[in-house]
């Protein structure tokens, strides 16, 4: 039974991928149905046997896997293991507070793994963008008659009716047609409506005109199909798939905390294991010995990092979104700031997606506008200026080359607001005609009798109207060649002409002139009918019209500042290559000469070693490309090392948006496109990501700046512990007080510092290296050789200070209950404290001096500071936090003594930027970080 079965599945369930090419006769046999569709019970069998119509998840892991899953990285585990031993101490001895760091261990922990598992749970939401895809219902012809049908009961055989403005259910080939369109731009990324027709037109299934597909929309006319293809099966289901499939490349940031986090975690575990061992041989106090380690386990790991690149992105996305960049992915901002290839649509990116007349040719002569005339905007989303003068002269534009324009033509005026439906070519005849004369009253005084629709085989489109007189006129609009060709005469200041090749060739010579402007050019002819069945006879040529998408004006300076940030900027787009050369210079990208034209034939022929050639030039312009090649561009770029910027708007480009670095999808795109994308651009503009580059190079640097300020606090941390082994004296920082440092006092400093703004040369550099680490051997000198001695130095002195005013001798041990002890290491934590402040100040700038920038610009670190001294102030002299961190108040004279040494390192660091900026070699080789 398994095996007749599985060969069912096989022979009926599963296309085979030539249901385009083979006979009628054989596709219904091979189906096992005929023109009348199925029995109702035969369709139940099927859809037990083949499984309902709708896209599944393959290999789904449930939320509460997810979830655990994120525990397993290093980091978790390690403070894991210190929570761990933490309850082990309090077990062993109770009341030292061991308890309270188990607990706030584990609270990082979980903190941390919450926000990744949010991360990912977002990610995961591209498969049900596919699902809304699917219609809910459905026609089919199910014993012999018409029903409505849930769309997931669909199944492969069923006869599907289909009509205007519905979604197609399933893949189908078509049985029956009448002027149906299809809109397959979901899919396919062709931006006009696709006539089909029942013979079969080309060997590729999605270019073949007597197919349908799932999830796209019928245009206009009607149909019938019969299903082949259902849920995982059809061309969306594919797709689907592959984006399911496809990885999702690390962020940068992730790789460098992951780096950053390994180095730390090996640091603290080398350290807590060697002074365990130390500790436990000099002291043979096992209790003591595991908590001086969980000491420098915890003094090393800086657990709030997470929380605070967390929030310091969170800002940064914050602020991106007021500049219309609406970031998905926290960790994608500062992917951004990685990037060194940006792939760009042109269309609404580049362009303002304001489809209009710029040029008209009557004839043969170029007709020039009377005065300057801002292009009428159009789209879908509407032009605002329907009426009024065009620009041009109305007496020297024949009626009959405006009835063309306005009649030849399928897209719709609507007045409220003012605007146009339909192809934007076609919107910007429509607008073009409407400024001579009242459209719709042409189209009620000159009734279409009949219409051959555009395709992408003719590329043409002819409609028949009849005119007040009674007679029939046939309108004819397309490509200048085709139309060129199908003319015998020409129209030329009132009079006819006869037209031979040297004339044709003559105007077609003028259109390329055109194109070379960037221009689409369309062709305008007509000729007379004898009747509604006689169209015969050359058409007469009216002229061209160069329609225009200008570019916008803010996308010469973007791209001008990408290439001074060393970002190399490759526009895609499914124009001409002599258009889409003219539309790159227009908006700067042939600032290094004349750009790199690869086709999408050539994408397909060249090796992989020409390619990579080709990729190398610094202005690349891929035109005539099909949007499915879009993960070819991306994973090419990134064989060659580059960290990749990807845009797109449609079903088709979710693979490569989430294959890329960083995946951008327009906000007028399709859901799947944004779910798949990291950032969702609300204006669709090329300059925002400009924007947003710079303000993720910013967050680089920012999250370089606070690791620097927090890793200086761990000498402080780490000291007191190695001086109580080797010298016997007091434990002069306790674990409790550590985390108050990591978890409290350095938080808000520290996310100030992720929102200090760019210094000034940060969009003047070339993008980061992709080795360039977060923590390299010069942040962790600067760090662990300059500032963090000179806090612990505070802490020490201060702490001595304390000890010896209160009568203690060297050698003498106290107790932690001892007065004196508690007023030691409360001095011992004011001065780290008070040191800083003055850190905090110093890593606002990596390179120009602090006081450049004004002490108290940046308002968040006055907050931070605040935040700090409150800290401070309740573990000084709050009862119930005196309890909890075992200190207890201390004369203020003990805390200024810490003063001098921050003034100190305020210096040291402003000297250190100083010789930085003189570029002084063996400065900049230690401490240039």
């Amino acid at each position: 039974m398994k095996k007749e079965l599985a060969g069912y599945k096989n022979q009926i369930c599963s296309p085979r991928g030539d249901e385009h090419l083979i006979s009628y006769s054989e596709f219904l046999q091979r189906l096992d149905v005929n023109e009348n569709g199925l029995s109702g019970q035969e369709a139940a069998r099927r859809l037990e046997e083949c499984g309902p119509n709708v896209l599944e998840e393959s290999g789904k892991e449930s939320i509460f896997k997810r979830y655990i899953r994120q525990f397993r990285n290093f980091f978790s585990i390690l403070l894991t293991v210190g929570a761990l031993l933490s309850f082990l101490g309090e077990y062993l001895d109770p009341g030292q507070g061991n308890l309270y760091i188990g607990v706030a261990l584990v609270g990082v922990v979980f903190l941390n793994g919450t926000f990744t598992f949010v991360q990912e749970y977002q990610a995961a939401k591209t498969m049900e963008s596919f699902r809304q895809l699917l219609p809910p219902h459905a026609k089919v012809l199910r014993d012999g008659k018409v029903r409505d049908v849930l769309a997931s009961e669909l199944v492969v055989g069923d006869v599907t009716l289909l009509e205007e403005g519905d979604k197609v259910p399933a893949d189908g080939r078509l049985i029956e047609t009448n002027a149906l369109k299809v809109d397959n731009s979901a899919l396919t990324g062709e931006s006009e409506p696709q006539l089909r027709s029942i013979e079969c037109t080309h060997e590729d299934m999605l270019e073949c005109r007597n197919m349908v597909f799932s999830g796209t929309l019928v245009q206009s006319g009607n149909g019938k199909a019969i299903i082949f293809g259902t849920g995982q099966d059809t061309q969306i289901g594919s797709l689907a798939t592959l984006t399911e499939q496809t990885t999702s490349v690390d962020t940068p940031i992730r790789k460098e905390l992951n780096h950053f986090i390994k180095i730390i975690s090996a640091i603290a575990i080398f350290l807590g294991i060697t002074f365990f061992l130390l500790a436990f041989f000099l002291q043979d106090i096992f209790l003591a010995s595991l908590i001086f380690a969980i000491g420098i386990i915890v003094a090393n790991v800086p657990e709030g990092l997470l929380p605070t690149v967390t929030l310091a992105l969170s800002l940064a996305s914050r602020r991106m979104a007021t500049r219309n960049a609406l970031i998905k992915q926290l960790e994608s901002v500062e992917t951004l700031g990685s990037t060194t290839v940006i792939c760009t649509d042109k269309t609404g990116t580049l362009t303002q997606n304001r489809m209009a007349v710029n040029s008209l040719i009557l004839g043969f002569e170029s007709l020039e506008k009377e005065k300057p005339s801002s292009p009428q905007e159009g789209g879908e989303s509407g032009a605002k200026e329907l009426t009024g003068n065009p620009g041009w002269a109305p007496e020297k534009i024949p009626p009959i080359f405006i009835r063309v324009a306005g009649l030849c033509n399928n897209a719709k005026l609507y007045e409220a607001p003012p605007g146009y439906t339909g192809d934007p070519t076609e919107g910007a005849l429509l607008v073009f005609a409407n400024g001579f004369v009242d459209v719709k009253a042409l189209q009620r005084e000159y009734p279409r009798q009949e219409e051959f629709p555009f395709d992408s085989l003719t590329r043409r489109m002819e409609v028949v109207c009849r005119t007040p007189e009674g007679k029939l006129e046939v309108y004819l609009k397309g490509a200048p060649e085709v139309v060129v060709q199908m003319c015998g005469s020409v129209l030329e200041s009132g009079e006819l002409r006869k037209l031979d090749e040297t004339g044709q060739k003559e105007l077609l010579d003028r259109h390329l002139k055109l194109a070379e402007k960037g221009e689409r050019i369309i062709a305008l002819a007509f000729r007379q009918a004898e009747s509604q069945k006689e169209y015969t006879g050359d058409f007469i040529f009216l002229g061209f019209i160069g329609i225009i998408d200008p570019p916008r004006p803010e996308a010469r300076e973007a791209i001008a500042k990408c290439h001074a940030a060393g970002i190399k900027v490759v526009m895609i787009t499914g124009d001409h290559p002599v258009t889409a050369e003219s539309i790159a210079r227009d908006v700067g990208l042939a600032a290094f000469g004349t750009p790199e034209i690869i086709t999408g034939d050539e994408l397909k022929a060249l090796s992989r070693t020409e390619l990579a050639s080709r990729l190398k030039n610094p202005s690349i312009v891929f035109a005539r490309t099909s949007p499915v090649q879009k993960l070819k561009i991306v994973q090419l770029f990134q064989a060659e090392g580059e960290i990749v910027t990807m845009t797109g708007d449609g079903v088709n480009d979710a693979p490569a948006i989430k294959n890329a670095d960083m995946g951008v999808a327009m906000g007028s795109g399709t859901d799947v496109a944004r779910e798949a994308a990291d950032m969702v651009l609300l204006d669709d503009n090329f300059a925002t990501i400009v924007n947003a580059v710079e303000e993720g190079r910013t967050v680089f640097d920012n999250i370089k700046k606070f690791i620097a300020y927090i890793l200086t606090s761990n000498i402080p941390e780490i000291l007191p512990f190695i001086a109580f082994v080797l010298f016997s004296i007091p434990l002069p920082m306790t674990v409790q007080l550590i985390l108050a440092i990591d978890l409290g006092t350095d938080i808000l400093p520290a996310i100030a510092l992720g929102v200090e703004k760019g210094e000034g040369d940060i969009m003047k550099r070339p993008p980061r290296p992709r080795d360039e680490k977060l923590l390299t051997s010069q942040v962790l000198f600067t760090s662990y050789g300059v500032k963090g001695p000179i806090e612990a130095a505070a802490g020490f002195f201060c702490y001595f200070a304390v000890l010896f005013g209160g009568g203690w001798t060297f050698g003498e041990q106290l107790a932690n209950s001892d007065l004196i002890y508690m007023q030691a290491i409360t001095a011992f934590f004011s001065a780290v404290i008070i040191c800083q402040i003055a850190n905090v100040f110093v890593s606002r700038t990596r390179f120009q001096s602090v006081f450049s920038m004004g002490l108290f610009s940046n308002r968040m670190v006055l907050l931070g500071i605040a935040s700090e001294l409150l800290i401070l102030a309740l573990i000084i002299w709050n009862p119930v936090a005196n309890l909890i961190f075992n200190t207890a108040p201390i004369d203020f004279k003990y805390m200024l003594l810490a003063v001098p040494f921050a003034v100190f390192l305020l210096g040291t660091d402003e000297l250190r930027k100083y010789l930085l900026r003189k570029n002084v070699g063996w400065v900049t080789r230690f401490f240039k970080w």
